[in-house]
């Protein structure tokens, strides 16, 4: 089967220094691959490559067997590789409504699926639908990130790119965005999930994969993973 994504010794730096170190790894469509490691692991570069935000100094990108590793970041998005921010990045400003239009904006000429897309939205987030005319930056924080997750769908991703969902959440509505995620991958979204609560996050995942100082030092099925005694101790917490 032709992974859906598929990196190549990937090198990506700051002013020519690397901070990934030739990472490799594919994804298949239908996986929901779950990538953890400690802060200044490499795991937010990463996702700026695939989004086309950092260029890479070598290696390549292929998204459904295409090379993107030079595309736009507009082009990207239209491909259907969508990423999520970390820190809900919303317009405050504008209303939940305008919010979720706005993350349709690639597909804005076709009006109706958009409009059927948003309703599909709202369902699965119903507090989206009883705030829809309220100011985005009036929302909670969980209600935040609901709505980031749903702009991002409204752009229909092939594969939906998700950095750290969680962070300063709520250990309540940390658990309802997970699981909201969760619903998403049973639905049939292909999913790459960054997450520092790396024993919750490979609990949703079927493969992961542990980043540190810009490197894979390990990867296999999130249960291998959940199970290594050594993984736990590192980066689990040897729950």
């Amino acid at each position: 089967m032709t992974p859906l994504l598929s990196i190549r010794d990937l090198v990506v730096g700051y002013d020519g220094v690397p901070v990934l170190h030739g990472v490799s790894f594919d994804l298949v469509g239908g996986e929901l691959l779950t990538i953890v490691g400690a802060n200044g692991a490499g795991k937010s570069t990463l996702l700026k490559a695939l989004s086309g935000l950092r260029r890479a100094m070598a290696g390549s990108i292929q998204f459904d067997g295409v090379d993107i590793t030079r595309w736009s970041p507009a082009r990207i998005v239209a491909a259907g590789l969508v990423q999520v921010p970390e820190n809900r990045r919303l317009f405050p400003a504008s209303t939940v409504m305008e919010n979720l239009r706005l993350g349709g904006y690639v597909r804005r000429r076709h009006r109706a699926e958009l409009a059927a897309d948003i309703d599909a939205a709202l369902e699965m987030f119903p507090i989206l639908a009883e705030r829809s005319s309220q100011r985005a930056g009036a929302l909670s924080g969980g209600e935040q990130q609901m709505l980031t997750i749903s702009m991002g769908l409204m752009a229909r991703p092939r594969l939906l790119v998700l950095d750290e969902p969680s962070l300063g959440l709520a250990p309540v509505l940390v658990e309802r965005v997970l699981e909201h995620i969760h619903q998403l991958h049973q639905h049939g979204t292909t999913v790459l999930l960054v997450e520092q609560l790396a024993d919750k996050a490979l609990g949703l995942a079927d493969r992961g994969i542990v980043m540190k100082l810009g490197e894979i030092v390990a990867a296999g099925s999130a249960a291998e993973l959940r199970n290594d005694p050594s993984i736990r101790q590192a980066y689990l917490g040897n729950v």
